[in-house]
């Protein structure tokens, strides 16, 4: 199209295009069609695909997602190169998944392994940069998990699909307050105890009297902050 064919009171061609009317009921059709498509090739690559994905099931959805968008709405685009393309990620995807049941390395090494992102409440911060998770992104899974106080925190596992497994202490520990500064009123309900702190950067705590500009003995960070028990 030429510039200057470009009108912006050209309503026919913002919301129609440049296809006639009865394109509108082959999209019907190739809707139809695509949905059905969709719909067989996740069946065919199980009920994973329902749940939260593996980086090989994620794969094999965006792949089927840039298959299916053009022939949608372009009517010079046919619709056997779907079916093609969908026969050829679940293929790809079956043979992953089933050389994945027979061998633990390839598994690993295609679909990833599960960390250890906090331990005894204390975050192990060389796992948490290989596997790019930040404090943040930890805090706030930890406080959906309705937990205040990093200390009460047993361990977190990341697991290769990227969800988190959390396991929490039953007796009360102390630790890092996992509330945001800015929520002052809820911040100040905590209870601190008078000689215990945390580390602001791993968690890592120390009780009796301590002095502030000690590095942390398992991060060696300076910054410190009172330990609370909530």
């Amino acid at each position: 199209m030429k510039p200057e064919d470009i009108h912006i009171t050209d309503w026919m061609r913002i919301f129609l295009g440049e296809v006639p009317w009865t394109f509108l009921l082959e999209v019907v059709v190739r809707i139809f069609f695509i949905f059905v498509v969709l719909m067989v090739s996740m069946r065919l690559m199980g009920k994973r695909m329902a749940a939260q994905l593996t980086r090989n099931e994620m794969a094999a959805l965006v792949s089927l997602a840039a298959a299916i968008g053009v022939p949608m709405a372009d009517p010079t685009r046919g619709l056997l190169p779907i079916v093609i393309i969908a026969a050829v990620v679940i293929g790809v995807q079956r043979i992953v998944s089933k050389r994945s049941e027979n061998s633990s390395k390839f598994e690993s090494a295609i679909l990833g392994d599960m960390d250890i992102v906090v331990k005894d409440g204390v975050m192990l911060l060389d796992n948490m940069e290989r596997t790019k998770l930040t404090r943040e992104r930890l805090y706030a899974e930890l406080r959906s998990e309705q937990i205040c106080n990093l200390g009460q925190t047993e361990r977190v596992y990341l697991e290769a699909n990227g969800s988190f497994i959390v396991y929490k202490y039953k007796e009360r520990r102390p630790g890092l307050s996992l509330i945001p500064p800015w929520d002052a009123d809820y911040f100040e309900e905590q209870s601190r105890l008078k000689d215990s702190y945390a580390c602001k950067s791993c968690g890592a705590v120390v009780r009796g009297k301590m002095d502030p500009a000690l590095p942390c003995a398992n991060c060696g960070s300076k910054e410190w902050a009172q330990a609370v028990c909530d």
